[in-house]
């Protein structure tokens, strides 16, 4: 049986590069958040959901009205949460038929919110990538253009980064570049193999 193991971590801490490396090595990677954007575009219930919670709106030419919703969502808590309970469980249930399609020792779901949700019930394990706060600050900077300030309030609208780490079943540490994160994630990979042959 294949194991389901959560990859996340804050904003910088590098949780896309590590699933990448783990990509190479042929460990089928599912991304939560590229598969939400594609379910709110193409699950027609879930498309059905949005147009009762936003009005037409929500839509243009078939496409999700992004800027419509997000401004929605950040002026309003608790159409942020009823959105959540619409995606979530789309997800998680995307996610399910997905796992069952594959045949290897294990499978990566890499997601900004696991703790947050409570989708660490639903995983085997978990895996949090971790790096130093400077060391993220200075590369979402260079990734999305983006000043201090908004970063800042990024990180600070996310759980706390020694939170996950305590809660983490596993730790990838990314402060010395990719070249030792993918070694890292080498030996992580063995870690997992060894694991999903004691099921």
């Amino acid at each position: 049986m294949t194991l389901k193991i959560g990859i996340t971590g804050g904003i910088g801490t590098g949780k896309t590069a590590a699933s990448n490396f783990f990509k190479k090595l042929g460990v089928p990677v599912f991304n939560a958040d590229q598969e939400a954007k594609w379910l709110m575009n193409n699950e027609p219930s879930l498309i059905q959901s949005i147009k009762d919670l936003f009005g037409n709106k929500a839509y243009i030419d078939n496409s999700l009205n992004r800027s419509f919703i997000a401004d929605h969502i950040f002026k309003d808590q608790k159409i942020k949460e009823k959105m959540e309970k619409l995606v979530h469980p789309a997800v998680g249930n995307h996610f399910q038929k997905w796992v069952s399609k594959q045949d290897v020792p294990y499978i990566l779901k890499e997601a900004a919110l696991i703790y947050e949700i409570g989708d660490d019930e639903n995983l085997d394990h978990v895996i949090v990538v971790d790096a130093a706060l400077d060391e993220r600050i200075e590369r979402v900077r260079k990734r999305d253009n983006s000043n201090l300030d908004a970063i800042s309030d990024r990180i600070k609208n996310q759980m706390e980064q020694h939170v996950k780490v305590r809660k983490a079943d596993f730790i990838l540490i990314n402060n010395e570049g990719l070249g030792e994160l993918e070694k890292a994630v080498y030996e992580m990979d063995k870690k997992l193999k060894d694991l999903a042959k004691l099921r």
